[in-house]
C-alpha cells in the first residue's frame, strides 16, 4: 500500500501577502505535507464585473453578499509567486501543484517546475479545459464536488491516463455527515482511477477515516493562525495540520499489508491452539475413540484435522490421560 499523498491547499489564505504564502509553504511542509497546492487565476479569468443577483454570493457562505469579482479580486495570488513558491517547496523535499482555470493559467504553470495540474469542482464540467490540461502531459487531478455520475465519467475520460479524482463536498465548511466515504473505493473501481478526497470540514475526522476508505490523496486547506483569511472556517493551522498528518500516518500503519498469516506478536499464542490429546487412559492395542481422544487446548499434539485417521487406529503402547497424541503413539506410526 503506497503512502497517502497529503496536500496543503493554500487557497486564499495567503491574503495576497508573499510573506504569508512562504510561511504557509514552510509551515505546511514542517507539519508533514507532501505537497502544496496553489490556485492560478485572476478575477477576469473566472468571471466578469457585474452586480446582477446571479453574480452575488448567497446566504450560508463565508463570503455572503460579495460579488464573485470582488471575492476573486481579494483572493487571487499574483502569478509570479508560483515559480518562487515551487522552488521553495522543492528545496524542502515537497511538490507544488496548481489549480488552473483557463488556458492562460495552464500555459503559465507548465513553464515552471509544477508537479501537476488541478481542475476544481466548479470547473469539472468544462470538458475543453480538462482536455487542454490533459494535453500537457502532467498528472491531472480533478475534484468532483456537485457532479453527477455522468459528469464525472465524462470528465474522467477527458482527463486521460494520468488522472486522479478527488471526492469532494463543495460546501464551506462541509458537514461530516455528507462525506459518503464509501464512494472512494467504488469510484476507483468504477472509473479506473486513483481516488482521494478534498476536504472542507472543520475537523480531521474525514481525512483520517478516508485512509481506511482507500483514499490515495488528501487535500486540506492550511492557514497561518495569526493572519485572518477568507478560508479560516475550514482551514487548519500548523498544529491542527500536524496532528492530522500524525493520525493519518498512524491509520496507514493500522491498515497493514495485504497478506495472510500470523503476526510476530501472535506466534506465542499459537501454542494455545487446539490439538489431539488422550483425555482418558488408553491401553496398548486399544482403539482410539471419541471417548478417549479429543481436540483440546494446547497445541502440543497432532492437529485436529487428523481426528478421522486417529479414530481408525489403535494405541501402540499405554498412553496416560493428558498425553498429546503423536504418530509414534499410533500402531504402525513412526
Amino acid at each position: 500500500m503506497l503512502p497517502v499523498i497529503i496536500v496543503a491547499e493554500m487557497g486564499a489564505s495567503h491574503c495576497q501577502r508573499y510573506d504569508v504564502a512562504t510561511n504557509i509553504v514552510e509551515g505546511a511542509i514542517a507539519a508533514g505535507a507532501d505537497a502544496i497546492k496553489v490556485q492560478c487565476y485572476t478575477p477576469d479569468t473566472l468571471t466578469i464585473r457585474s452586480r446582477r443577483p446571479e453574480f452575488r454570493i448567497g446566504p450560508g457562505s463565508p463570503w455572503e453578499g460579495k460579488t464573485l469579482y470582488e471575492l476573486y479580486e481579494k483572493a487571487y495570488m499574483p502569478w509570479d509567486w508560483i515559480p518562487k513558491l515551487a522552488a521553495l517547496a522543492n528545496s524542502k523535499g515537497a511538490m507544488l501543484f496548481a489549480s488552473v482555470y483557463d488556458k492562460t493559467a495552464i500555459d503559465f504553470v507548465c513553464r515552471h517546475p509544477v508537479f501537476a495540474l488541478k481542475i476544481a469542482s466548479f470547473e469539472m464540467n468544462d470538458i475543453p479545459l480538462i482536455k487542454y490540461a490533459a494535453s500537457k502531459g502532467k498528472p491531472l487531478i480533478v475534484s468532483t464536488g456537485m457532479a453527477t455520475e455522468g459528469e464525472i465519467k465524462v470528465a474522467r475520460n477527458a482527463a486521460g491516463s494520468q488522472c486522479f479524482l478527488l471526492k469532494c463536498v463543495s460546501a464551506y465548511p462541509a458537514k461530516a455527515e455528507d462525506a459518503n466515504l464509501g464512494m472512494i473505493r467504488y469510484m476507483s473501481e468504477d472509473l479506473n482511477a486513483p481516488v482521494g478526497i478534498s476536504d472542507h470540514g472543520n475537523d480531521s475526522l474525514i481525512p483520517i477515516l478516508s485512509v481506511a476508505a482507500g483514499a490515495c490523496m488528501i487535500e486540506k486547506h492550511y492557514k497561518v493562525a495569526s493572519v485572518p483569511g477568507p478560508d479560516d472556517a475550514f482551514a487548519f493551522n500548523f498544529y491542527q495540520f500536524r496532528d492530522m498528518v500524525r493520525d493519518i500516518r498512524k491509520c496507514e500503519g493500522l491498515m497493514g499489508d495485504l497478506k495472510y498469516g500470523p503476526l510476530d506478536s501472535e506466534l506465542p499464542m499459537r501454542k494455545l491452539r487446539r490439538s489431539l490429546y488422550a483425555t482418558k487412559r488408553v491401553r496398548a492395542g486399544e482403539r482410539f475413540t471419541e471417548d478417549n481422544v479429543r481436540s483440546i487446548r494446547p497445541a502440543n499434539g497432532l492437529p485436529p484435522t487428523c481426528i478421522t485417521a486417529v479414530l481408525q487406529q489403535v494405541a501402540h503402547k499405554d498412553i496416560p490421560a493428558g498425553t498429546p497424541l503423536s504418530l509414534k503413539l499410533l500402531r504402525g506410526g513412526k
